[in-house]
């Protein structure tokens, strides 16, 4: 049998954490399951899990604040936010601080086990290193940092996956619906919103070399010109 997957729940409904929990742990996954914020943190950092799956609204220290502590430390570890909130700007903030997928309640089971497998398969596929030239900068995808005249930008996870495939498809058309699956794990509305303003924190990130370039290629995707 394959070793078991630890994956850490912060969940503070009793009956849906334990049902997650139980669930989960039929498909092989240990979990622990903490019913707060503070707890969660500190489990983490007792632990080595390798998958968060976070509540955002929590008693003592909601999701979104547990995952900037988070990804103060590890920047990554998959995370997955519960949420029944549906705002645009909500689940925008929540890719903003490094979650990598979000689930709004109420959703199935099989759906939120699909989803942690294709975190977990995305994460082992792109943890290589390399260290890629974007016309005067220099791109460490693996320390998730871009290079640029003696300056070093730290980028998100997110900021750092999406340069990383623009970069492998440089001067070509990144179809969007194509790159929003296999970064935000689907192609809605609220997804294609959080890429926009990706998108436009990675422009800024690269003004300072005029050669290059994210267009958009309207009804397509995007392209990286360098």
């Amino acid at each position: 049998m394959s070793k078991r997957i630890t994956i850490l729940l912060a969940e503070d409904e009793p009956a849906l954490g334990q049902i997650i929990k139980e669930s989960l742990e039929t498909r092989n996954f240990e979990v622990l399951l903490c019913d707060n914020g503070e707890k969660a943190l500190h489990v983490y950092e007792q632990e080595n899990p390798k998958l968060l799956v976070l509540d955002v609204m929590m008693p003592k220290k909601d999701g979104f604040t547990l995952a900037k502590d988070i990804r103060m430390i590890n920047t990554e570890i998959p995370i997955i936010f519960l949420t029944a909130k549906s705002q645009t700007q909500d689940v925008v903030e929540g890719f903003h601080i490094g979650g990598n997928d979000y689930l709004k309640k109420p959703f199935s089971m099989e759906e939120l086990i699909a989803r942690i497998n294709n975190l977990l398969k995305r994460t082992h596929v792109q943890k290589t290193a390399e260290i890629l030239n974007i016309g005067a900068y220099v791109f460490d995808f693996p320390k998730q940092l871009l290079k640029h005249d003696g300056n070093t930008i730290q980028l998100t996870h997110r900021e750092a996956h999406l340069l990383y495939h623009l970069v492998k498809n440089r001067n070509k058309v990144l179809d969007r619906s194509e790159i929003l699956k296999k970064l935000w794990g689907n192609d809605d509305f609220f997804s294609a919103r959080s890429m926009d303003v990706f998108i436009t924190k990675l422009r800024k990130k690269l003004q300072h070399d005029t050669d290059v370039q994210i267009i958009n290629v309207r009804g397509f995707g995007y392209k990286l010109i360098c």
